[in-house]
């Protein structure tokens, strides 16, 4: 048995920012050598997001592109040069996964898209993920995951009724979609571990964005509804909303609530002592159709208590409720200690930096944080010399050429 689930597939990566590099993450740190090509003629989007060690930018201090790059290698190339794309060949023979988030216009101007690499090797996986994949009249048009989840509705339904939109944090749709590309790979692998033959997956990120809002569009094909903002509004659940408390040394504090019956209504009144509330509020329907008195009431009662008492106490008796958290909450929560989320690993340019844990565990393989993101290039060197069996002259000469940039 092999120590992690992946050991032995090999990856090559040509994706960049968000949706490609973690997937792909995924494979490296359950054991697949994932190598990224990259150059720094045009670096990752990523490598100059902040935070950076320090607050001070480069391409190697951004713990954004850190985070989604543990346990790869970075080859650092420049493929406009043919040169270049002559080396990538070679890593394609090497390679079992292929794996590119471009238009699909950039791969195929360098002989490097799906058509012309199972040329070279027919049982090689690929998997194609941009925007608006690979056909269609907006096929070719760019962009991330912010445009994307304007595009596919994200946006119209986030917020308040008399407001702007105000939509979910970042990129939304690149956290959504990367999760059915990691899927599709693995279908992909299965499917040629039994019958020895490769695919192309062919992943746009809009169609996988909407899965998501499955719900709001089956929903309109029954009924003609159209889902419209509505804060934090639900039709099942009331109150729903999240309700400032005291706050502590001068931070806001807020807990979430989601009532589900009025068993639970009529126990969050016992905590909150809001036993003269309006009779409308006793059942789920008259809480339903009276949500902005409702929630003028809550936050009446709450806006006193502090924060982590009060979910103590609503918890202790049945009501579903949890403390807002902070990214700073995050990393002192004692249930993410509990299952040692956090892994510290030592960069080599930021030093000691807090990487995620694993959203699994695998009894049998467990998989590990091998190594902190790499420095762009950092494995040039080793995968040119013992890879590929290029001598340290002609390493030298590429360098002086500019094919390895």
């Amino acid at each position: 048995m092999t120590r992690y689930a992946l050991e032995g597939l090999r990856v090559l990566d040509f994706s960049w920012v968000g949706v490609g590099p973690v997937a792909t993450k995924y494979l490296a740190d359950n054991g697949a050598d994932v190598i990224r090509i990259e150059s720094a003629v045009r670096p990752d989007t990523l490598r100059m997001a902040p935070p950076w060690k320090d607050g001070s930018p480069g391409v190697n201090r951004s713990q954004f592109f850190a985070s989604y790059n543990t346990s790869k290698r970075s080859l650092a190339l420049d493929l406009s040069r043919p040169k270049a794309r002559e080396i990538a060949l070679k890593l394609v023979s090497w390679a079992e996964v292929v794996v590119e988030s471009f238009t699909p216009r950039v791969l195929r101007q360098y002989g490097l898209d799906y058509d012309s690499l199972r040329k070279l090797k027919p049982e090689l996986v690929m998997l194609s993920t941009c925007l608006q994949g690979q056909s269609g009249p907006r096929a070719e048009f760019p962009g991330f995951g912010q445009l994307m989840s304007g595009l596919s509705g994200f946006y119209y339904i986030s917020g308040y009724p008399e407001g702007s939109p105000c939509p979910p944090y970042g990129a939304y749709t690149d956290f959504v979609s990367t999760r059915f590309v990691a899927i599709a790979l693995l279908s992909a692998l299965a499917y040629r571990r039994r019958t020895g033959c490769g695919q192309y997956v062919d992943l746009a990120q809009y169609e996988a964005s909407l899965q998501n809002l499955a719900p709001a569009l089956v929903d309109y094909f029954a009924t003609g509804r159209v889902l419209k903002a509505q804060a934090n509004r639900s039709q099942r659940y009331a109150p729903h909303e999240a309700y400032r408390c005291a706050d502590e040394s001068g931070h806001e504090r807020w807990v979430a609530l989601a009532v589900a019956d009025d068993a639970q209504w009529r126990a969050l009144m016992r905590v909150l002592g809001g036993a003269d509330y309006e009779p409308r509020f006793a059942t789920m329907r008259g809480r339903l159709e009276a949500f902005d008195e409702l929630d003028h009431f809550i936050g009446g009662l709450v806006r006193g208590r502090h924060a982590e008492e009060l979910v103590e106490q609503l918890q202790a008796n049945g009501v579903p409720a949890y403390r807002v958290q902070s990214c700073t909450d995050l990393h002192g929560d004692p249930n993410l200690a509990a299952f040692g989320f956090w892994h510290w690993l030592d960069h080599k340019e930021m030093g000691s930096s807090p990487y995620e844990g694993f959203q699994h565990r695998l009894s049998r393989t467990p998989g590990e944080l091998r190594r902190p993101a790499p420095l762009l290039g950092e494995h040039t060197d080793e995968i040119l010399g013992g890879m590929l069996g290029f001598a340290p002259d002609e390493i030298e000469e590429l360098r002086r050429t500019q094919v390895l940039l």
